[in-house]
């Protein structure tokens, strides 16, 4: 059976590769010290792979499956990953062979249904899976001309971000997640960005790619002039900061 998969990443996949935010390391030394073993992990919907490449420091082997063959392109090169091109919902792993399932920005476009059921064939009895989202990042509340322009940009391609979106938007709180479900502490990740950066992260959401492949990109080279203009010198930096929203459960 092949299974299909929406594709809003691929045209996109250096840039993203390039201008994505890191997750904490925080946050991965908790889940291997939550996973009954640090020997098997397997990212899905793996991207350019910075999960996967977390995740080397704690286990032994990580799968990293991504339906963009794209993505796995330009996803980082470690001795302890192999990478695949294989949508969440069927992929080539062995039955029962993982101690961890992490899903870092990505859940919302799997067929959730199908891939729990993949989920549970290969995760060992007591595995964890974990999948977590973060939406629009904050900037310190002084930045008020600056924080009013990304508004307008969030705005602006709002109405072109996929319907599957929403999940992002309720925090991932409305799920369904069949596990048993455990309480978790806090994560956020944080960057230290010049204006030319957080541009090139903006122009990695799909939704400001579907509004210029429908629209021009005249409009939102405006708003990056302003939001130039509202930063300061380009050579400034500001923490930029993504709370994350996660969930993990028992398999």
């Amino acid at each position: 059976m092949t299974l299909s998969f929406k594709d809003y990443f691929s045209q996109q996949a250096a840039d993203y590769a390039k201008y994505r935010p890191r997750y904490p390391e925080a946050l991965f030394k908790y889940l291997a010290e939550k996973a009954p073993n640090c020997e098997t992990a397997w990212d899905c919907g793996t991207g350019n792979g910075q999960v996967a490449l977390s995740l080397t420091n704690y286990f032994q082997q990580v799968y990293a499956t991504d339906a963009s063959a794209n993505q796995i392109a330009q996803a980082f090169q470690h001795a302890k990953i192999q990478y695949q091109v294989a949508t969440a919902e069927q992929t080539a792993l062995g039955d029962r062979v993982v101690d961890l399932v992490t899903v870092g920005q990505a859940l919302h476009w799997f067929n959730l249904e199908q891939f729990y059921q993949e989920v549970r064939r290969v995760v060992q009895p007591q595995g964890i899976i974990a999948v977590w989202c973060y939406g629009f990042f904050e900037l310190p509340t002084e930045e008020i001309a600056l924080n009013k322009v990304l508004q307008e940009f969030y705005t602006t391609v709002e109405p072109f971000w996929p319907p599957e979106r929403e999940l992002v938007n309720q925090q991932y709180r409305t799920i369904p997640f069949p596990f048993k479900e455990e309480t978790v502490p806090a994560f956020a990740m944080t960057a230290e960005w010049d204006v030319r950066q957080l541009i090139g992260y903006l122009l990695t959401w799909s939704a400001t790619q579907r509004f210029i492949a429908q629209n021009s990109d005249r409009l939102i080279t405006d708003i990056a002039n302003r939001l130039q203009s509202a930063w300061g010198k380009f050579d400034n930096t500001k923490l930029i900061q993504w709370p994350l929203h996660l969930r993990i459960g028992h398999i």
